[in-house]
């Protein structure tokens, strides 16, 4: 392996495990505040800190936004999915919201050929078919416990799979800093104003009180962890490319299983194990399948 495979590798694999460590945080405020001021809150911050690093980067300049009606999709399908994913871990165990989350690249490749205009192609459907038998198992025994609420992370998947086919519709239009301060700067005041309805609703869990100082913290904490975890995956990928650091996305399912074990006492049953393994062996499914479209033939 080339020592810039090698590299990428670790920058990726360190950029999912801040992604999932800064889920387990999410976790731990469980009750002392609704989920939707948590999200605003976070992508406040986020948006606050990511703005300034890209006018102390690139100036006034930085701040010309190519395609603003798709980065407000951008930003509005992040608000959506991290609505959903916030909410589902008040609820559900770390393992289970993220295993159903990580659906969304196949449900990117099954919507792509509709929104993208891309081929569809037969290794999608069956890669699809697969991945949503493991949804299923996982889903089961929360769907009686739970209800509806069992569907949030598949809301949040979703709301991932609208970002990553925006993300294609604009990619290379502004630098890797603008297009995640934009993102962060659309999505901001879309959860701030879920948050208001959220508090006017009536719901008391979605009341907004006074925040403790430390949930305050830990909101700002997450928001440089997350932006720290995606300059790493973005850096893994320009070093060793997007299909070789592909498969590393699911270090981020395996650390927070760790961490929903560790932390919360949450050990996976065997629907989760099943499940989960039947979604991972869809996408490595898929993406094989896709490396192999890629590779050029010979003369």
């Amino acid at each position: 392996m080339l020592q810039n495979d090698r590299s990428g590798l670790l920058f990726t694999a360190g950029g999912f495990i801040l992604l999932s460590s800064g889920d387990a945080i999410i976790k731990t405020m469980n009750g002392m505040w609704a989920p939707t001021a948590i999200a605003a809150l976070r992508y406040v911050a986020g948006a606050i800190g990511l703005c300034t690093l890209l006018f102390m980067a690139e100036g006034r300049a930085g701040f010309r936004m190519p395609h603003p009606g798709l980065q407000l999709l951008r930003g509005a399908a992040v608000a959506f999915a991290t609505l959903c994913f916030f909410s589902a871990l008040f609820v559900m165990q770390l393992a289970e919201a993220t295993t159903i989350v990580f659906v969304s690249p196949v449900l990117t490749a099954v919507l792509a050929p509709i929104f993208l205009k891309e081929k569809s192609r037969r290794v999608t459907w069956i890669a699809s078919g697969i991945a949503f038998v493991g949804v299923l198992i996982v889903l089961r025994p929360n769907f009686s416990a739970l209800g509806l609420a069992a569907l949030l992370p598949l809301g949040s998947a979703a709301g991932m799979s609208i970002l990553f086919m925006a993300n294609r519709a604009v990619a290379g239009a502004a630098s890797p800093l603008a297009m995640q301060a934009f993102i962060a700067a659309f999505a901001a005041p879309i959860l701030v104003i879920a948050a208001l309805v959220g508090h006017g609703s009536g719901l008391t869990s979605l009341e907004i009180g006074s925040p403790d100082w430390t949930v305050v913290l830990r909101c700002i904490l997450v928001a440089m962890s997350a932006s720290c975890g995606h300059w790493l995956i973005y850096m893994g990928t320009t070093r060793a490319g997007a299909a070789t650091v592909a498969p590393m996305v699911y270090v981020q399912l395996l650390v927070a299983v760790a961490l929903g074990w560790f932390l919360f006492g949450d050990a996976p049953d065997a629907a989760t194990w099943l499940g989960a393994a039947i979604i991972i062996a869809a996408g490595l499914y898929l993406w094989g399948a896709g490396k192999a479209r890629d590779v050029p033939k010979a003369e």
